[in-house]
């Protein structure tokens, strides 16, 4: 999708307002306008008028009690209208935006452009089926040049972080997540460095190691570094992705239905940060941020690691395996403690690791817990709010860590059947020894069928709170 200004309207005229009046500047006819007051007064949200050369579409906004709820109304208005653009075969729109909500084009632009996403680099019709909107253009008044161009990084982004999760391993190795983020980061503007296995093994980084001894595919710990001429923070800003490209469960073997089948999703987190580095670079943010991924399959090949192993973490810390499908704690250990060296003043992690989260929340929000400070989690939670992908803060009591601690090692990889978000983040805890934040986004992450502007498959859930989070960080 290309996005620029239209100094005069073209293709398709799409018309925000949350007022009836001010579509006086839409210049309809008397009978139109008696028609679009008919259509307002049964709560219709987008009203069209066939103008024969070209479509007319009136979005009208009621106002929610909250403004987060507003905005998110202005995207899923945005997702409805592609289905209807998409209908007419439209190629280009232009929008104008007469509300009183200043950033009411951009919304509806994003939920439009975010419903518009298509996989379809595996169908044979694949021109045949390609949607046919390819510019959106905007009245001068109804964005900014600054937001124009942030709109375009965010949904590139997006689809590029949707495209990762939905290719299948037989393209997307862990060696060849590592040549899809070298060519992002070519692309974006942002440094990559590979580190391949014989590093892996002199680093003694034996979690990752462990969890890929199944596997006949080397793994992979990818770095990626944002560094710009002018920075604001000292230390850096480390953002960990898990990179399970996929996840049998190992020997704990996983059941197919309903969870195998959509273990290639276990990178959404290594796609994630790869999204946000692509932002960060392409609006040359004033941040120091360094990406992490450690990368492998689990499998239950003939050398996997089994049920009752005691492994060394990169760290020196020995942990007692007790379920090889809590695998992703493991290589986000290693990762973790390999931040310690860039010291840095915030570090974010980002997994689809445990089912609890799923299931407690479902897939309308992220489970989050962590040890930044609360100005930094209240930030977190108000991008959550900006951006409809919303938190809920989960403990860290300490009782918490006598459930994971091992008879034979430091730690056990499980804590039981009660907490399992929770104990889990609690291993990652044992790793830090700074203020860091851990995100469970096994909920939202995938989904089966379209919901609104989260088409099916790969979602991004999460990487436009994290931009949000860092855009208001630079303030």
């Amino acid at each position: 999708m290309f996005f620029r200004m239209h100094k005069s309207p073209k293709g398709q005229l799409i018309y925000i307002t949350d007022n009836a009046s001010q579509f006086r500047n839409a210049g309809l006819t008397k009978e139109e306008t008696t028609y679009l007051e008919l259509q307002i007064r049964n709560e219709q949200k987008i009203i069209s008028f066939n103008r024969f050369e070209y479509q007319i579409y009136l979005i009208y906004l009621t106002p929610k009690k909250e403004s987060y709820q507003s905005r998110e109304t202005l995207r899923k208005l945005g997702a409805e209208l592609q289905q209807l653009l998409q209908k007419s075969k439209a190629k280009e729109i232009t929008i104008t935006n007469l509300s009183t909500e200043p950033v009411a084009a951009y919304l509806v632009a994003e939920g439009l452009t975010l419903a518009a996403y298509q996989f379809l680099k595996y169908k044979s019709d694949a021109r045949k089926i390609t949607h046919t909107l390819t510019d959106i253009g905007f009245e001068k008044q109804s964005i900014t040049l600054k937001d124009l161009k942030q709109l375009q990084a965010v949904c590139e982004a997006a689809y590029l972080v949707r495209t990762l999760v939905n290719e299948p391993l037989s393209f997307l190795t862990a060696e060849q997540l590592s040549k899809e983020i070298t060519n992002i980061g070519k692309e974006a503007g942002f440094r990559v460095n590979v580190l391949g296995k014989a590093k892996i093994e002199q680093l003694n980084m034996g979690g990752l190691l462990a969890v890929n001894r199944g596997s006949i595919l080397p793994p992979t710990f990818t770095i990626m570094e944002h560094r710009p001429t002018r920075v604001i923070n000292k230390n850096p800003i480390v953002l960990v992705g898990k990179g399970i490209v996929y996840d049998t469960g190992g020997l704990s073997l996983k059941p197919t239905p309903n969870s195998m089948d959509r273990m290639k999703s276990d990178m959404s987190g290594a796609a994630l940060v790869t999204g946000v580095l692509y932002v960060a670079a392409q609006l040359d943010l004033p941040l120091h941020l360094v990406g992490l991924i450690p990368a492998t399959e689990n499998r239950p090949g003939e050398n996997a690691y089994v049920p009752g192993d005691v492994i060394t973490m990169y760290s020196g810390t020995t942990v007692e395996v007790l379920n090889t499908d809590a695998e992703g704690r493991l290589v986000l250990a290693d990762a973790l403690h390999y931040a310690k060296k860039y010291r840095p003043e915030l570090v974010l992690d980002f997994a689809t690791l445990t089912g609890a989260a799923s299931v407690a929340i479902g897939d309308v929000g992220i489970v989050t817990m962590g040890t930044a400070a609360d100005t930094i989690k209240q930030q977190l939670h108000q991008s959550g709010f900006n951006q409809y992908e919303r938190l809920v803060e989960y403990p860290l009591w300490e009782e918490y860590g006598d459930l994971i601690k091992s008879d034979i090692a430091d730690l056990k990889n499980i804590g039981g059947p009660s907490g399992g978000a929770i104990t889990a983040g609690k291993f990652l805890e044992h790793f830090t020894d700074y203020p860091w934040m851990h995100f469970d986004i096994a909920g939202v992450s995938h989904i089966l069928t379209r919901k609104d502007y989260r088409t099916a498959g790969g979602t991004a859930y999460g990487m436009r709170m994290v931009v949000d989070f860092l855009l208001n960080y630079c303030k």
